[in-house]
């Protein structure tokens, strides 16, 4: 190999890897003003069925995850998957009240989700999917509502996360990986996602995955690393949140060491 090639491919290298730790960045909740909007007067109620439906038939808890069945999905329900994603594209979700909004938002992100890797199957991890130099489909456009076109990114970090700012939001929207707090087994509706949002927060703060103490060194999910504005903006903060639901005694005035980690493997039942 000669000195120019090495050089070129070193160079290359270093671009892809440096385009990647950029991909991998967490992006900051940045409001789209335009979703901001609502009418607390509306008694319109948005019907999630058919995703609950598809839930009761392909997820299955396996310690402590949720799993999707992904190799078993027959074609009628991946086809209700899209039928039940395009009921809510539908929607102009600017016209329901708020708590209607949050699952709606929340649904939609998980069933778009579920749909990427379907469409996919098989693959090890959702990190595979997107363009060359992506770090996964969180920026590739999937859905168009009331003529805007909407990424992942848009759903959690432009609309779900500056409108509520509701930490336990990271509790119940599904990136497709181990690591990632588990799919819900309920499809979130206006009058149980509180609910859903402490029951979720409850199992994942006391889940391996999540937090887990080893000696003199606290291990914790990657989420409090790149969310950390939402839970807090500092150490202090984020273990305060986890205190709060943990059920583990040697959390309480945790002051050693901290470590990060994610598991980014596929959330499937093979």
């Amino acid at each position: 190999m000669s000195k120019t090639w090495r050089l070129f491919t070193h160079i290359f290298l270093f671009a892809i890897a440096l385009v990647s730790m950029v991909a991998h960045a967490a992006p900051k909740s940045d409001l789209w003003p335009f979703w901001n909007q609502s009418n607390e007067a509306s008694t319109v109620t948005v019907s999630h069925d058919k995703w609950q439906q598809l839930l009761d038939r392909y997820l299955v808890k396996e310690g402590q995850h949720t799993l999707f069945r992904y190799s078993t999905v027959s074609q009628q329900d991946n086809a209700q998957l899209q039928d039940y994603i395009n009921s809510l594209t539908l929607l102009d979700p600017r016209t329901l009240n708020k708590a209607q909004q949050y699952a709606y938002w929340a649904n939609l992100y998980n069933a778009v989700t579920v749909k990427l890797i379907l469409d996919n199957y098989p693959l090890k991890s959702i990190k595979k999917l997107g363009g060359l130099f992506s770090f996964g489909p969180w920026d590739d456009d999937v859905v168009s509502v009331v003529g805007k076109t909407l990424t992942l990114n848009d759903i959690e970090h432009r609309i779900l996360r500056p409108i509520w700012n509701d930490p336990r939001t990271h509790y119940v929207i599904n990136c497709a990986s181990l690591g990632c707090p588990n799919l819900p087994p309920q499809a979130l509706t206006a009058s149980n996602s509180e609910q859903v949002r402490e029951v979720a927060a409850q199992a994942f703060i006391n889940s391996q995955k999540g937090v887990m103490p080893e000696g003199k060194q606290l291990e914790l999910s990657s989420i409090y690393e790149w969310f950390a504005s939402d839970f807090g903006n500092n150490e202090k903060a984020v273990l305060e949140h986890i205190q709060s639901y943990s059920k583990n005694p040697d959390i309480a005035g945790w002051s050693g060491k901290i470590k990060y980690r994610y598991d980014w493997n596929l959330n499937e039942k093979k």
